[in-house]
């Protein structure tokens, strides 16, 4: 007995002072850094969520004659498609429209920018608009056949918006281009998915593709010293016009007229050119601008749409091709 409590006595004894085998290592654990013989890298942040898909408004406060109006968003954006391009274009063409105009809404709907409505019916601002009274007025007996194709184009694309990372974008879109859309940059702010991209039209596309604007000496003269009292149009008629300074889309981006310099956009707002797509001459004593396409050229080209989906593009390639980047999304 007095053996066995010895023994014990010793066992203890021993355990104090001698070393405890290492642990063995836990099969997925992270050995600790001063233990491993390699640098450990930290752990990669759990990846974040999908951005959310914005949801839809579902009626849209329009301002259009003076007032007010509030409407559900599909049947006000059957108003935008029956005034933005023609009812006799494609049915690929209609739901690129259709979608481009819901894409355009939803980025401006909470802007308030026109007081108590969301947009307004002006196209210089927002886009254009028709009632149905409206459109049975310019439609008159196609109305029946007209109206149903823009609102088969609205419906079969319901719910579906572009986005730009988690935003619906601000799809904006002119008539017809002259082989290539306007960077952003060169009209308004610029955005990543409004950048130049080649369009298809042509003039055997498009009426009126190539318009001429010509004005008096005179009448030339004052336009552009209204803007800019500082020119100098003393000299020969033939001195006016100076270089004409394009952009990578073609347009102009600057003009120097009279020693001094007016943006492509100047000169279109002052002699309500069709686009700043355009040639200057003095001919016959007269100065002529010579001006292709239509709009500002930023976005989709309704009239490259039409060619596009003549070729054979649905929807979503024409969009895809002209917002570069973007993403179709189903939102509710």
């Amino acid at each position: 007995m007095k053996k066995t409590i010895l023994l014990s006595l010793l066992a203890i004894l021993l355990s104090l002072f001698l070393p405890l085998p290492a642990p063995r290592a836990v099969s997925g654990a992270i050995p600790s850094a001063a233990a491993a013989p390699y640098p450990v890298a930290p752990c990669p942040a759990a990846p974040s969520a999908a951005p959310a898909v914005p949801k839809l408004p579902e009626r849209i406060r329009l301002l259009s004659g003076g007032q007010t109006l509030e409407l559900p968003l599909e049947d006000y954006l059957c108003g935008v498609v029956a005034a933005e391009m023609p009812a006799s274009f494609p049915e690929e063409a209609l739901k690129a429209q259709a979608v481009a105009a819901r894409s355009f809404t939803c980025s401006g709907a909470s802007a308030h920018k026109h007081g108590e409505a969301s947009v307004c019916a002006d196209p210089g601002c927002c886009q254009a608009w028709l009632s149905e009274e409206a459109q049975r007025e310019r439609w008159g007996g196609d109305y029946e056949a007209n109206a149903r194709r823009v609102r088969e184009a609205v419906e079969a694309t319901a719910g579906q918006i572009l986005c730009y990372g988690s935003a619906p974008v601000f799809a904006a879109f002119h008539s017809s281009s002259a082989g290539a859309t306007e960077d952003c940059g060169a009209v308004w702010n610029p955005r990543p998915y409004l950048v130049s991209v080649s369009s298809p039209e042509t003039a055997e596309d498009v009426p009126n593709y190539v318009s001429t604007v010509r004005c008096w000496p005179t009448d030339f003269r004052d336009t552009l010293l209204s803007l800019r009292p500082e020119a100098d149009f003393s000299g020969p008629l033939g001195g006016w016009i100076g270089e004409l300074r394009r952009d990578d889309s073609g347009r102009v981006s600057e003009a120097i007229l009279g020693g001094v310099s007016f943006s492509g956009t100047e000169l279109r707002r002052l002699f309500s050119l069709r686009s700043t797509a355009f040639e200057l001459a003095l001919s016959d004593g007269l100065f002529v601008f010579t001006v292709t396409g239509f709009g500002h050229g930023v976005g989709m080209s309704q009239y490259g749409a039409k060619v596009m989906a003549e070729q054979g593009a649905d929807y979503a390639e024409i969009l895809a091709h002209y917002y570069t980047g973007t993403e179709l999304v189903f939102s509710s």
